[in-house]
């Protein structure tokens, strides 16, 4: 693994590099934050060491710059400074910094953190472990496209804008945007448990297929809740779970597999239920052209308050520009008729009725 030390003084940055390269790992060097920023983004390093008093751009505003950056990983910063009171360590850890080492330091307590930072880093696995299990469950639904990556991207983003929000702001910090956003592409895992005859159909279900259509929300979730008990601490499985049971409930309790209303429905199933179907309404299907960003807005809108928390509306018209921006990123392809492409897409039927009349008619 590559780390890349930022230091001002000459002997102290050769000092810390040489620690890391007799601990095994690749060194690159940077005089101030600025240069060390530069780096970063041309390397894609995920650890730094970093001092905190340099001329240009110090760590204090390097931890500012990497936390507000749109980086594609998770860069571990360790401060290292001579500043040792109480209060400095507080700042910096404020600003982003996840560890802290005091000059002079000890080159075993410094190879120690690094280390640490390292098998915190590798946790990182675990959202490409969700992510390959959710396109695994996709892979058995006909819908081509970026879907997931679009609606996690979505969730991020209301995430974020809730986190202007009074209201939200106790509840949604940066751990829980980076959750829903990375187990946002589960929502649909229980669809491996629905029947091909169901799941790949190629016409419009019935009534009694709908109803088994609708059990993957209870499939999923029973799935997840298994996990949930085997490791209770681990936030993203209740996330998870929470999503995948509800990310077709309604505000106004119309919705399925247990009628919930409001604030009983988890934020992460709120918000996935908006961008869920916002995905739905601008994607082309077989059977459909992708509607318009307009067209879903309005239809999002009319469904405020009954299928939609108003909340979460109102931070999907506060960031609209970002969900067009994300859809002209994951641009699907054409879609093309084939005799295995299915007809239905719950997600659009769902928001199409009854808010939507109107716009299937156009």
């Amino acid at each position: 693994m590559n780390v890349l030390v930022i230091d001002d003084e000459a002997i102290a940055r050769r000092t810390i590099e040489h620690t890391l390269k007799e601990g095994g790992y690749d060194v690159s060097t940077a005089e101030n934050g600025r240069q060390g920023l530069d780096l970063l983004r041309q390397s894609g390093c995920q650890l730094v060491v970093t001092d905190w008093e340099m001329p240009g751009m110090n760590g204090i505003d390097f931890c500012k710059a990497v936390r507000s950056g749109d980086f594609p990983h998770y860069v571990y910063v360790i401060m290292v400074t001579a500043r040792n009171r109480p209060s400095d360590t507080i700042s910096g850890l404020t600003v982003g910094a996840d560890d802290y080492v005091t000059k002079p330091f000890n080159p075993g307590e410094l190879l120690m953190r690094v280390n640490t930072g390292r098998r915190i880093i590798g946790m990182e696995s675990q959202e490409i472990t969700i992510f390959s299990l959710a396109k695994l469950a996709e892979s058995r639904d006909p819908e081509t496209g970026a879907h997931l990556e679009r609606v996690r991207a979505f969730c991020r983003t209301l995430a974020l804008q809730l986190q202007q929000d009074p209201n939200f702001q106790c509840e949604v910090d940066d751990a829980y945007v980076r959750l829903v956003y990375e187990t946002s592409p589960l929502h649909d895992i229980g669809k491996v448990a629905i029947p091909d005859c169901i799941l790949l159909k190629p016409g419009r279900l019935t009534d009694r297929e709908f109803d088994l259509m609708k059990t993957h929300t209870l499939r999923g979730a029973e799935t997840l809740s298994a996990a949930v008990s085997q490791f209770p601490n681990a936030r993203f499985l209740q996330m998870a779970h929470d999503i995948a049971l509800c990310h077709h409930e309604q505000y106004d309790g119309s919705g399925y597999p247990e009628g919930l209303s409001g604030d009983n429905i988890p934020l992460a199933g709120r918000i996935v239920a908006l961008a869920d179907v916002y995905d739905a309404l601008t994607s082309k299907r077989v059977y459909k052209e992708a509607y318009s960003h307009e067209i879903a807005r309005s239809i999002i809108t009319d469904g405020c308050g009954q299928h939609f928390d108003p909340a979460i509306v109102d931070a999907f018209l506060k960031a609209e520009n970002e969900f067009i921006r994300i859809r002209a990123v994951y641009r699907d392809q054409e879609l093309s008729l084939d005799d295995g492409d299915a007809l239905d897409d719950e997600d659009a039927l769902d928001a199409l009725e009854p808010v939507a009349l109107t716009a299937v008619s156009e």
